[in-house]
């Protein structure tokens, strides 16, 4: 975990050390970049998070080393982003994983790592090497308990009766069980599932100690969702609000709360999402805190078109709403923020401060780096 920069800022840093704000546009735009270089180079791709890739290489390993095409991955990425990656190669998902973490944990290896079914004892050795809570899929909460049970490698894991761990656990861990020894459970999604939820938060850059901010930030993140969730070309039934206070903060008391509304009619609609969001708001928000973060979650999803209404239901879905909100996304496809809810304010001091915000070199013009010979 981070360090919070509020207790380091006073501290004294070497000269060196530079210091930047999140930037998530320019980390989105770099991610689909490294996704198309690596498309060039491989026929299969799946995104798996905006900074992991799962590559299909199999036909690739028959005419080539898997190490060698690694580096040559490596390298193409390099050049073309000047990203470094590590790569990682393994007859499963999960082999793949382990074989990256340590191609990032030993230098030696070079950022590249591949291991091969006709080399055994270089797998077994990795694995003995590797805990079982560094292990794809392994969290904390699972590690502690294989810990008590004298399994603290991925080796020991691998060794253990994949009826055993089922029983135990879960079929999700006997799934890693089987892949540790090479048979392949997980298979590659290039077209990624449809989402089953949309979360939509931030720390605010000043604590909140009004009811009106609060109302604001809600219908920021509500109408940001709202759009998120069209554009999964989905309907959502359940909306949640979720508001807490610092835990950090020094005294001064925590307080956390969480309200979820069930829609008898799914909708896509920002006007209803954020109604649902603010009635939620009220029933949680308590005054005399000092809130340092908000959001809301969508979830309950039905595919565009399916959408079942109720009968009894005292708010019919809303006339021309689909067209309503295909003109508010068009109008603000080429920006965030040109066409805007009321509710959300216009300039709030809450918003997350992004004071050292470093240049979008990938996505605008005026940003782009200047060269001088």
């Amino acid at each position: 975990m981070g360090t919070p920069w509020f207790q380091l800022k006073e501290a004294q840093f070497p000269e060196k050390l530079y210091v930047f704000s999140s930037n998530y546009e320019l980390y989105a735009s770099l991610s689909n970049r490294v996704v198309a270089l690596l498309e060039e180079l491989s026929p299969r791709v799946e995104q798996y998070s905006i900074d992991e890739c799962f590559l299909d290489a199999r036909g690739i390993g028959q005419c080539m080393d898997l190490e060698d095409f690694g580096r040559q991955l490596r390298g193409h990425v390099l050049s073309g982003t000047g990203l470094t990656i590590g790569v990682g190669c393994g007859a499963t998902k999960t082999l793949a994983k382990s074989a990256q973490w340590a191609s990032k944990e030993w230098p030696q290896f070079r950022g590249v790592l591949a291991l091969s079914p006709d080399n055994p004892r270089r797998t077994a050795k990795l694995l003995s090497l590797q805990p079982v809570e560094e292990i794809w899929g392994v969290g904390n909460r699972i590690a502690k308990k294989l810990h008590v049970m004298g399994i603290t490698t991925a080796l020991q894991l691998s060794l253990t009766n994949p009826a055993f761990i089922r029983k135990n656990f879960n079929v999700v861990l006997e799934r890693t069980v089987r892949e540790l020894n090479g048979e392949s459970c997980i298979s590659l999604e290039e077209a990624p599932p449809p989402k089953q939820q949309i979360v939509c938060s931030r720390s605010f850059g000043q604590r909140i100690t009004t009811y009106e901010e609060m109302r604001q930030a809600v219908c920021q993140y509500a109408e940001r969702a709202a759009e998120k969730l069209r554009g999964e070309r989905q309907y959502c039934r359940h909306i949640s609000i979720f508001i807490k206070t610092s835990p950090f903060a020094v005294n001064e008391p925590y307080y956390g709360n969480v309200a979820t509304e069930k829609l008898n009619t799914p909708t896509r609609d920002t006007r209803d999402i954020i109604a649902a969001a603010v009635r939620s708001l009220d029933r949680i928000w308590l005054d005399g805190h000092r809130y340092a973060k908000a959001g809301i979650m969508l979830n309950d999803f039905s595919p565009n078109g399916v959408a079942q209404l109720n009968l009894f239901d005292d708010v019919q879905p809303r006339p021309h709403s689909d067209a309503l909100m295909k003109v508010l996304d068009g109008i603000n496809h080429s920006g965030l923020g040109k066409v805007w809810f009321a509710g959300r304010g216009i300039a709030p001091d809450w918003q997350m401060k992004r004071e050292m915000l470093s240049p979008a070199y990938t996505t605008r013009w005026k940003e782009l780096p200047v060269a001088r010979f």
